[in-house]
């Protein structure tokens, strides 16, 4: 019996069976052999089960990813990672509705229905009195009509708000702002019925002149509500839920631009540690995150937190970096960076070497008949012009989308990282004095507020 204290790769080496029934046995360094590995059976149960769950990903992909997702609920980062799959498998995770989400995700034809044990600040005891009262009568017509149905005791003011911010009845009504400021007047409107009801007494305008107290109709009209006001920003409405739930699911500050950032930056942070290191890449981030730091020197550097549609990432800013990005380095901030992959101390980080808001991200884009993308004269026409718009080290941060179009049909096609350009109007003025038809623009539509620096 030999025991393994460590392992380190020695490439391809011939592995032995020497086929003792209780063992699984492979050759170490040395020539010696390790038993009292796995049983041979172990890998059968991992071969069935892996058939099981490709099988059920094939064939009941929305079920399958229900499930998933319910099991891994509790961890934030496969949570994201997972609605990401789903989201590139075609099925679309929608946010909790009190009319029809239950405890777990659940799966609703190509949909996908947020569980309520996975919103912040509601218990469970909460859950199932609000289940407990829809399914003994109807859906739920208001928010009025919740709270003259369930328990307050159980279901409390500060689990109704994370409902109403993580967009839970939105179904009922869109402005999460007004059910906010209707919340406590509505509460008091309940707990009074409520004392009514426990003493037998009916409010005149609930039993009509006829009906007895038990009979009286829900008279949810007559429920106070606030003065009118208008429902929160966006961005204010997507921070709240990614508190609630731990990311943003109604929508995304990077949905916006996920077309274009996927032709631009095809490197996502859920292909982090496949990527190879010492490798310049461009990735599009939200920073959810800020850690200032001053070194021993005075130097300014920063520990951020990134995040795209697909997961998340740390990243460090060195001082040399962020001397010239730091305005830029802050949460909530849309950037298009420029990185690479660091594998030290076991972690795998970010090193962001340079930034720009999304805004501010410029790209060229040079049209290109689809007999002309076949010629190797002008092939190495369109090389030659934008090697001599990269610079003499080659850092131009500009990237270069050709244009390819036929008859019905046009394709985008992103041109290698050695073609990227440094100035974005000198480059299509060269281009056009040889003959193609270039022309600069945005990532995203300019406004008048648009942020960036100047080119």
């Amino acid at each position: 019996m030999v025991k393994i204290v460590r392992r380190r790769s020695l490439g391809v080496q011939p592995v032995y069976d020497i086929g003792l029934p209780q063992h699984h046995n492979f050759l170490i360094r040395g020539g010696v052999i390790a038993s009292n590995c796995f049983n041979k059976s172990h890998s059968t149960a991992y071969g069935y089960v892996t058939y099981q769950t490709a099988y059920l990903k094939a064939n009941f992909p929305v079920e399958y990813m229900a499930a998933l997702l319910t099991a891994n609920s509790g961890d934030q980062d496969k949570v994201q990672k997972y609605i990401a799959t789903c989201m590139a498998m075609g099925i679309e995770v929608d946010p909790p509705d009190i009319n029809r989400s239950g405890v777990d995700f659940t799966p609703l034809d190509q949909h996908i229905l947020f569980g309520l044990s996975a919103v912040r600040n509601v218990g469970q005891g909460a859950i199932e009195d609000i289940l407990k009262a829809r399914e003994a009568s109807e859906p739920f017509q208001s928010l009025a009509d919740l709270c003259d149905r369930i328990d307050p005791r159980v279901v409390n003011r500060r689990a109704l708000e994370a409902l109403i911010h993580c967009g839970a009845f939105d179904s009922l009504e869109p402005n999460r702002n007004q059910l906010v400021h209707d919340l406590e007047l509505v509460l008091e409107w309940a707990q009074s019925r409520a004392k009514d009801r426990a003493i037998g007494q009916g409010n005149l305008f609930d039993l009509g002149g006829t009906a007895t107290v038990a009979e009286a109709p829900a008279a949810f009209d007559a429920a106070p509500k606030a003065p009118p006001v208008e429902d929160l920003p966006e961005a204010e409405k997507l921070r709240l839920e990614k508190e609630l739930l731990g990311f943003y699911i109604s929508n995304h500050p990077l949905k916006a631009v996920e077309k274009a950032g996927r032709l631009m930056a095809p490197f996502s942070l859920a292909d982090l540690e496949e990527q190879r290191d010492n490798v310049t890449l461009s990735a599009i981030v939200l920073i959810t995150e800020v850690k200032p730091i001053v070194t021993k020197k005075g130097d300014r550097m920063a520990i951020v937190q990134l995040e795209d549609l697909t997961g998340k990432a740390e990243g460090v800013v060195f001082p040399r970096s962020f001397e010239r990005i730091g305005s830029y380095i802050a949460a909530d901030q849309r950037l298009m960076i420029w990185c690479k992959v660091d594998r030290r101390d076991e972690r795998v980080q970010l090193i962001v070497e340079d930034a720009e808001p999304i805004e501010a991200v410029r790209l060229v884009l040079v049209d290109i008949p689809a007999q002309d993308a076949a010629n190797i004269q002008k092939q190495q026409q369109l090389r030659d012009v934008l090697r001599s718009q990269a610079g003499e080290r080659a850092e131009g941060k500009v990237s270069v989308i050709a244009n390819i179009t036929g008859q019905s049909r046009r394709q985008l096609v992103r041109l290698g990282v050695q073609f990227r350009v440094q100035d974005a109007q000198a480059a299509v003025a060269a281009l056009s004095q040889q003959g193609f038809q270039a022309r600069a623009s945005h990532l995203v539509p300019q406004s008048p507020m648009a942020a960036g620096r100047p080119h």
